[in-house]
């Protein structure tokens, strides 16, 4: 795996595999090898997240450019879905 830079500086770990809960959680797989879990709850309040709050179509999350993405141009910088996640012990 090569390390994408921008600006002499290497981007963070981004998301290869993504797995939607009923209760508003993504497990993330990102391209370090760590598998994390994050609360996506939170976006729910957030306009630009408020189709979100159809679970079928928070289910409807994939990976894409990185990062995760929905229908409707909806996606999440990866650097903060990293950082606002936690490790899953497997």
């Amino acid at each position: 795996m090569i390390d994408e830079i921008i600006c002499g500086e290497p981007l963070g770990p981004r998301v290869v595999q993504v797995e939607p809960t009923d209760d508003y959680h993504l497990y993330i797989t990102f391209t370090n090898g760590e598998y994390r879990v994050f609360n996506a709850q939170p976006l729910l309040s957030l306009p630009a997240f408020k189709p979100l709050e159809n679970i079928e179509f928070f289910r409807s999350v994939k990976p894409g450019y990185g990062t995760i993405i929905w229908p409707q141009d909806i996606d999440y910088c990866p650097d903060t879905l990293y950082e606002k996640s936690v490790p899953v012990k497997l």
